[in-house]
C-alpha cells in the first residue's frame, strides 16, 4: 500500500469495489450517534461484524452449543467438528503446513505471552538478547520486558526514521552471538507502517535466531503466506478482522511448538495426569487448557470465509484508495499534522491538530457520529519518538468510503473553529 499514488479526489467510490453492497452487510453503520449517521473509523481497535458472522454466531449459540472433546453425544461431536474446521480455515488462511500449528487464544496479547511463556522462558537465559522495535504495542513490549528482568536478559531496540520506518541497517547492527529472539510488529497500529518482516526474518535466520511476527493489524488488510514468510510464530486476533471478541490464533511452526513447555495447565492440554507426573497432549493441545473460546473460533471461521470470499487483494487496494484520499484532504488544513509518512502504509491515519489536545478532538468528532480512536494506542514509545502526548487516528477498513473522510474533514474544521 503506497501511499499518495494516484490518489483520486472524487468522493465516489472505487467502480471495481462495490461498497455500498458490502455495507449492507454491516448493521451498526445504520446507527446514528447523537442524531448523526456513525461514521466509524475506528477499526485498527476493532474492526465492526457482518451479518454472516452474527448469524453464524447464532446458528451455533441455538443449534450446535455444547463443550467440545471427550464427549460422546450428538451436540459435543458437532460443536468439536465445527471448532476443528474453524481451525482448518485459519490454516488455509495464513497457509500453514498442518492444521496443528494453529493455537486458539484469547487473542494477540495471550498469544504472545504463551510463546514467551513457553519458548522465552525455557531458551532465554542471563545475558540473552531480543530484539524488538519503536513500533512495538505495548503487547510485545511488556512481555519482553518481564522475561528480561526475571532471566537477566537485555532488549534491544531498533530505531525509526522521522517517517515512521525502521531504520534497517540498524536493525542489522543490532545482532550478535548473543542475540536470541526477534519479536516484531508487521504493521503498526499508531502509524500504519508496514514493516519489511520478510527481509527481516532471513536476516535473523542467518544468525539462527526465531521471529515472532505481531501480525494484529495485518492480518484484515495483507494477505498472509507464513511459509513463505518463514517466520516461526505469527498471531493475530479476531476482532480485528470483522470477527467476534475474546479469539486470536498463535501459529508456530511444528517443531517449535513441540520443543516448549506449556503456558497454561488444566484440562485438554494432557495426556495423563498423577499426583505423581503429568505428560502432556500433542499439539495443538497442549497449549489450549481448558475450555476453549468455541462460539468466538468457529465466528473467527465465518470472518474469515468472509473477507476471503471479498478477497484481501482487492481490500488492500480499496482501502489503499480510502487512504490516498483521506491523506491529501487532510493536508489541505492548515494547523494538521499527519504522525507518520512512510513510503508503504496500511489504512491508519495519525494526526495532530496545532494548539487542540486529541481527547478533545475525539470529543467534538463524536458530537457529528465520527468515530476516531485518541490516545497513546497502547504504543507510547511511538509518541516518545515524534514528541507528541498522544494523536488522534481514523482507521480505515474496506466498509467505509469516501464520503465518511468528507465528514471527517468538515468535523476537523468544526473542531479548529470550537478551540482556535
Amino acid at each position: 500500500m503506497n501511499i499518495l499514488v494516484e490518489a483520486s479526489l472524487e468522493p465516489e467510490v472505487s467502480s471495481t469495489f462495490n461498497v455500498e453492497k458490502i455495507r449492507a452487510d454491516f448493521p451498526i453503520l445504520n446507527l446514528k450517534i447523537e442524531d448523526k449517521p456513525l461514521v466509524y473509523l475506528d477499526s485498527a481497535a476493532s474492526s465492526q461484524m457482518p451479518q454472516p458472522v452474527i448469524n453464524r454466531l447464532n446458528y451455533y449459540q441455538t443449534a450446535q452449543h455444547a463443550n467440545i472433546n471427550r464427549a460422546v453425544h450428538y451436540l459435543s461431536e458437532v460443536a468439536t467438528a465445527e471448532y476443528q474446521k474453524a481451525r482448518c480455515k485459519l490454516q488455509q488462511f495464513v497457509n500453514a503446513r498442518e492444521d496443528r500449528e494453529i493455537i486458539f487464544t484469547s487473542g494477540t496479547t495471550d498469544a504472545i505471552n504463551l510463546v514467551m511463556h513457553g519458548y522465552g522462558r525455557k531458551f532465554i537465559q542471563a545475558d540473552d538478547e531480543i530484539i524488538l522495535t519503536t513500533l512495538e504495542h505495548h503487547s510485545n513490549i511488556v512481555p519482553w520486558q518481564m522475561l528480561a528482568k526475571e532471566k537477566g536478559a537485555k532488549i534491544r531496540v531498533v530505531p525509526i526514521n522521522e517517517a515512521g520506518e525502521l531504520d534497517i541497517h540498524e536493525y542489522k547492527k543490532l545482532f550478535n552471538e548473543r542475540t536470541k529472539f526477534v519479536s516484531l510488529i508487521h504493521v503498526s497500529n499508531a502509524l500504519g507502517t508496514i514493516n519489511p518482516i520478510k527481509e527481516m526474518i532471513a536476516y535473523a535466520h542467518q544468525h539462527d535466531v526465531p521471529v515472532l511476527i505481531d501480525g494484529a493489524q495485518a492480518a484484515p488488510h495483507i494477505p498472509i503466506d507464513v511459509q513463505e514468510l518463514d517466520c516461526e510464530f505469527y498471531t493475530f486476533s479476531a476482532h480485528k478482522l470483522c470477527g467476534p471478541t475474546g479469539v486470536g490464533i498463535l501459529y508456530g511452526k511444528a517443531e517449535m511448538l513441540e520443543s516448549m513447555q506449556p503456558f497454561k495447565g488444566g484440562g485438554d492440554m494432557i495426556a495423563s495426569v498423577t499426583f505423581a507426573e503429568t505428560t502432556y497432549a500433542e499439539i495443538p493441545h497442549k497449549f489450549e487448557a481448558g475450555t476453549p473460546p468455541i462460539a468466538a473460533a468457529i465466528g473467527f471461521g465465518a470472518a474469515v470465509d468472509y473477507i476471503t470470499t471479498i478477497g484481501l487483494e482487492p481490500i488492500a487496494a480499496y482501502e489503499t484508495e480510502l487512504l490516498n484520499y483521506a491523506t491529501i484532504r487532510m493536508l489541505e488544513i492548515p494547523g494538521v499534522n499527519i504522525i507518520g509518512t512512510a513510503a508503504n502504509k496500511a489504512a491508519v491515519l495519525s494526526f495532530t491538530i496545532d494548539g487542540i489536545h486529541p481527547h478533545d478532538i475525539g470529543t467534538i468528532l463524536n458530537e457529528d457520529g465520527i468515530a476516531v480512536r485518541t490516545g497513546h494506542h497502547c504504543a507510547q514509545p511511538v509518541m516518545q519518538r515524534f514528541n507528541v502526548p498522544a494523536t488522534s487516528r481514523a482507521s480505515f477498513a474496506f466498509y467505509n468510503k469516501k464520503t465518511e473522510i468528507d465528514a471527517l474533514i468538515a468535523g476537523i474544521k468544526t473542531v479548529q473553529k470550537v478551540f482556535l
